[in-house]
């Protein structure tokens, strides 16, 4: 039976509410992935794609990064609860590796075994938690930021690393798909991105259409982006 509810956590003193979701007739711990939203905030999609990840026999995990389950619902407010993670990104990779420990430590993972993926600011997220050195075995992002923090260095990362990202994104213009390929050739990571041509950002969320900041739904590069995931974290997680 799938279970599906939320968990709280601790990022220092601030409350952070996740959803997990999980098989509970499957006894032996399990492959995990942890889901960074967007800038929204832990919402029903990311939720609902715990379950989906659940369905697959994983342990799916939809994290809060904003503390106490914060949505935005305009992109005044989104902005306003991700500007202060963007500004410091210590405190962004804190906050991702307190999810991170959560996760590890529930009785249903397999500890060795734990990816994370990540959307549009999530997609940044994720990256950073590979970036602090995180044992995280894979790490996806979906049409995500990509630039290193402010004085990064370019340690080695462990973490093997997929960018699926839009050829079209006006927020990741392809000049920084190429910093990124060479700050990740740099740290030794195994690392791979995907285009996908005639498509902008936020290519995943059929709701995305905002002709201003270049946020639109592709359902072509949706499906293709989902196929190369699942392949990916079945290849992490058979090693």
């Amino acid at each position: 039976m799938l279970v599906s509810r939320d968990l709280e956590y601790l990022d220092g003193t601030m409350t952070c509410i996740g959803h997990i979701a999980y098989d509970d007739e499957e006894f032996n711990p399990r492959p995990a992935v942890l889901i960074a939203p967007d800038w929204g905030g832990r919402g029903d999609s990311a939720c609902e794609k715990a379950r989906q990840l659940a369905s697959m026999g994983y342990v799916g995990f939809a994290i809060d990064m904003y503390g106490k389950a914060q949505l935005g619902h305009d992109k005044t407010e989104n902005r306003a609860l991700m500007t202060p993670l963007m500004q410091n990104r210590d405190l962004l990779a804190n906050r991702i590796n307190a999810a991170f420990k959560a996760l590890s430590q529930l009785p249903q993972v397999n500890q060795e075994k734990i990816a994370a993926i990540g959307y549009c600011f999530g997609g940044l997220c994720v990256l950073d938690l590979a970036r602090s050195g995180a044992p995280v075995q894979a790490v996806v992002s979906f049409h995500g930021l990509l630039t290193a923090p402010d004085q990064s260095l370019n340690t080695p990362i462990s973490s093997k690393i997929l960018i699926l990202h839009g050829y079209d994104d006006p927020l990741v213009k392809p000049e920084q798909i190429d910093e990124f390929s060479l700050e990740m050739t740099e740290r030794n990571a195994d690392w791979q991105v995907h285009l996908y041509g005639l498509t902008q950002h936020s290519f995943t969320n059929p709701q995305a259409n905002d002709d201003e900041m270049g946020l639109h739904y592709n359902q072509t590069a949706d499906h293709r982006s989902w196929l190369s995931t699942t392949n990916f974290l079945q290849e992490a997680f058979s090693q």
